[in-house]
């Protein structure tokens, strides 16, 4: 059996305890070393064999795995954040399936949800942002031509990116072609959750000259919108004395 786990955004307490438990379980790990936090894999048991995939081709991985299921034996397939979000985990699975190996995914908590709590930040305020645009731009990795940073841009939506750091200036440039103002807020959060987590409040205009001086070349993700440092939203309608919903009635 192969378990593929979210390993969260980075500190090791922000691992699901289910995939907790995988990883206590685990005979093989097969782990993302340039991005999950190594305290992680204090979680497995004595006797297990820990591979790098960061060193690993995508054979190399799967014939790790099939070693193991040749020996009976449980993998963890440990990815940074929550798998599904750049985890290249489809490629992988498409694999066991022709080969017949069972596989299931544990979700992670992921960085862009890291980030939000880093900032204290919600990403959908009332009558500022209801929705959440979580791309790229586009680099080894191609973006399809109509996922372009400046069509997002055009809908004004709280916007996310990762894995852009080294392309700040192009991207601000594709932010404001496409609708954002220079001035709209942005932040910029390295390594959420970890120990050495930056957190820096900024503008579109600015997030090449932040990074710059913050000395961030990597490993890091951007917020862009008024969500940022809103300072007047609408109150939410859940809690409100005047509006009835299933559970209780209006009082007013």
């Amino acid at each position: 059996m192969v378990h593929f786990v979210g390993a969260g955004p980075g500190a090791p307490d922000l691992i699901t305890v289910r995939g907790k438990q995988y990883l206590e379980e685990a005979d093989v790990i097969i782990y993302a070393g340039s991005l999950v936090n190594p305290k992680l894999l204090e979680y497995s048991k004595d006797v297990c064999t820990i591979h790098n995939s960061a060193k690993m081709t995508l054979e190399e991985v799967i014939s790790v795995i099939e070693h193991a299921e040749a020996a009976g034996k449980t993998t963890v397939r440990l990815h940074t954040g929550d798998p599904c979000l750049y985890g290249a985990i489809r490629e992988q699975m498409d694999i066991l399936d022709e080969k017949g190996i069972a596989y299931d995914s544990c979700p992670g908590v992921s960085s862009f949800c890291g980030a939000a709590g880093a900032l204290n930040l919600e990403y959908t305020l009332p009558d500022i942002s209801q929705s959440v645009i979580i791309t790229r731009m586009e680099g080894r990795t191609p973006v399809p031509s109509k996922e372009s940073i400046q069509s997002f841009a055009a809908h004004q939506a709280t916007m996310v990116v990762f894995l852009s750091t080294g392309m700040l200036e192009e991207l601000s440039r594709r932010l404001i072609e496409g609708g954002y103002t220079a001035d709209t807020p942005a932040a910029i959060v390295y390594k959420a959750t970890w120990e050495d987590e930056k957190k820096l409040i900024c503008t579109v205009g600015t997030l090449a000259q932040t990074a710059k001086e913050n000395n961030i070349t990597k490993t890091a993700l951007m917020i862009i919108g008024d969500v940022v440092n809103a300072a007047h939203y609408e109150r939410s309608k859940l809690y409100d004395p005047g509006f009835t919903t299933e559970f209780r009635k209006a009082s007013r």
